[in-house]
């Protein structure tokens, strides 16, 4: 039997790595979205594996988009921390700086 690409595996692939390369790169909300959409591919690509597993080749696509989307989840929340941990330490510096000013 001839056996046909999996249907949205290499979708899920691709917006696993986007996710990576954009949070690195660019900024982390770009990551996290295409990060989303990377396993909602790979959920539907599952789906249509699990009916008939013999049918599709490429299975090994969605596992590894997957996990390239929860890696680029994560890369973007931690940026997220760290960028809001950085606009809050340097509002408490202008506030202080603010502060002094006030008592002199």
């Amino acid at each position: 039997m001839n056996q046909e690409p999996l249907p949205h595996a290499s979708n899920a692939l691709t917006f696993g790595i986007l996710a990576i390369i954009l949070t690195l790169v660019c900024c982390g909300p770009f990551g996290a979205i295409f990060g989303f959409i990377g396993l909602s591919k790979a959920k539907n690509a599952e789906r249509i594996y699990n009916v008939e597993p013999e049918r599709y080749t490429g299975y090994e696509n969605v596992k590894t988009g997957r996990i390239l989307s929860y890696i680029g989840l994560a890369l973007a929340a931690v940026l997220l921390v760290f960028t809001i941990l950085y606009f809050g330490v340097i509002a408490a510096v202008i506030a202080g700086a603010a502060a002094e000013g006030a008592f002199q």
